[in-house]
């Protein structure tokens, strides 16, 4: 697998013109910094100063608050640290287009990889020379905090019109929700027709709305309610009786306790829009907010369930936990946390002998609340913690058989005590890497392999832990010049080009140490 794709291109330079690489960017913010704008400017640049454009990394639709999602930027300074860089000058529009970073410092540590490396790094429409002279770095680090602050500020902008849009009854983002249905609409509030899963207006000028779906799923969401007020059904009993006559949810999965409770719970199902439940803001960490902070806009659509039977099921819900005081609740859900590890809406909502996330947030005023007065802090996953331990403390024993391995068929294996860097017969360098396995809310596993850029391995062997953390599941060896275009994170289920660096067992080793020479991995 080559770390080329169709965002880079490379051309020799000629004529003793000094070689430059340029670098590329746009988000959504602006049409003017579109990618090809910036690189007319660049090269106009390079012509009038004797540099030669011999390679181009670009982030197309990109956002610059973290580095993350930019794979060209990381190519880049992957191509820089490793040596492979056929240019000594790296050229950028300006340093918005090098990023937003919310921390200036990242900003400047990435800058100075490269200049640490004897690349220099050229802003070409900066009103300063980037000559590492001292009002160049104030004015680099000003010109930086107002990158990062634009952000902030067109955050707060976007937040507000969305809240305004919500009060006038447009729907803002995620999914419509079994029964209902997203419409868009022009700027005549004309329907212009049923947005399907995964579509999204492409003028901005038109809105989405919610509405209800296909009369079978409203049917269903109302024989829901009726099981419930009427019956007595719970949630687990309901959601029995749905999968048993071969229903499924919006996301085509089998209903389980929460997904029959959220159906029963949510406000959108007599017609009012809520928004700000949760805020992730510039990338950080997800916020369950106060129910005085939700924007609501009520009757923002025709409802599929009348108002009084949504007061009803609340009410039931209500009296449910109303038999039990503070004290109880707390402790309930203090043994839960023993039991599960973690908390969530979803996985108090799944507990049959227990009252609801609804419940805990009427009484206490919201999850983050209640969670603070058991002494859970949501963003700290202690099991994280745990495993990472263990995992630590497992690495010296998997590089250990690593060495064995290497030195059974006769190679010379040279460990470095402080990074546990491997060197191969003085001819090429390992780095053996441990990547846990991680669960996602659907069930499904993901792992997410950390090269370690600063040594810089010819080979990196990638140990895939199995869904317990306590044991390899199998092995992927990449070789330096692939770890750039390397996907994020690994899932059960890989291309045919990924699984061909996977390996059952650590054999292949014995063949890797006897075939295996520099010049092949470089």
């Amino acid at each position: 697998m080559s770390s080329e794709n169709a965002c880079e291109r490379q051309s020799d330079s000629s004529d003793g013109l000094v070689p430059a690489a340029e670098y590329v960017r746009m988000s959504t913010d602006h049409q003017r910094y579109s990618t090809t704008n910036q690189s007319e400017a660049i090269h106009s640049y390079a012509a009038s100063h004797g540099l030669a454009v011999v390679r181009t990394y670009t982030d197309d639709g990109k956002s610059g608050l973290d580095i993350g999602g930019r794979d060209a930027l990381r190519r880049l300074l992957e191509d820089v640290q490793s040596g492979r860089a056929n240019f000594r000058v790296i050229l950028v529009y300006d340093i918005s287009r090098w990023g937003r970073f919310q921390n200036a410092d990242e900003a400047a540590h990435y800058e100075y990889l490269c200049t640490k490396a004897g690349i220099r790094v050229i802003y070409c429409a900066e009103p300063f020379e980037n000559d590492g002279s001292s009002l160049a770095t104030i004015v680099k680090n000003v010109k930086r905090a107002m990158a990062g602050e634009y952000s902030r500020e067109l955050s707060t902008k976007v937040f507000a019109g969305q809240c305004r849009l919500v009060r006038l009854g447009f729907h803002q983002g995620g999914s419509a929700g079994y029964g209902l249905r997203r419409v868009l609409l022009n700027e005549h509030r004309a329907s212009k027709g049923e947005l399907g899963f995964g579509e999204h207006k492409s003028i901005q000028t038109d809105r989405v709305v919610l509405a209800p779906g296909p009369q079978g799923e409203i049917d269903t969401v109302q024989r829901i309610y009726r099981d419930f007020v009427d019956l007595g059904m719970n949630e687990r009993e309901i959601a029995n009786a749905l999968n048993a006559e071969g229903l499924s949810t919006d996301m085509a999965r089998p209903w389980t306790r929460g997904t029959v409770h959220q159906v029963l719970t949510n406000e959108k199902y007599v017609g009012n829009n809520l928004y700000n439940r949760t805020s992730t803001k510039l990338r950080r960490r997800t916020v369950r907010n106060a129910p005085e902070h939700w924007i609501r806009c009520e009757g923002a659509f025709q409802g599929i369930v009348s108002v009084s039977l949504f007061q009803r099921v609340r009410e039931i819900v209500e009296q449910r936990s109303r038999r039990l005081d503070d004290a109880q609740m707390l402790a309930m859900l203090r043994t839960l946390l023993d039991r599960a590890g973690a908390l969530s809406g979803l996985i108090i909502d799944e507990q049959d002998d227990m009252p609801s996330s609804t419940a805990y947030q009427n009484r206490f005023g919201g999850l983050v609340r209640v969670y603070e007065l058991i002494g859970y802090t949501p963003e700290r996953d202690y099991r994280y913690l745990a495993i990472n331990r263990a995992l630590r403390a497992w690495h010296p024993q998997v590089l250990a058989e690593i060495v064995e391995r290497f030195e059974g068929v006769g190679a010379e294996v040279k460990r470095d005590a402080g990074t546990d860097l491997l060197t191969i017969n003085d001819e090429w360098t390992a780095s053996v890497v441990v990547a846990r396995c991680q669960a996602t809310a659907a069930g499904s596993l993901r792992w997410k392999v950390r090269f370690d850029t600063v040594l810089s391995p010819d080979v990196t062997l990638a140990v895939r832990m199995d869904r317990s953390n306590s044991l390899a599941k199998d092995y992927y060896l990449i070789p330096r010049l692939d770890t750039g275009a390397w996907p994020r994170r690994l899932g059960e289920d890989n291309s045919a080009i990924i699984d061909s660096y996977r390996f059952e067992t650590l054999d292949v080793l014995g063949k890797l140490a006897e075939r295996v020479s520099l010049k092949e991995v470089a």
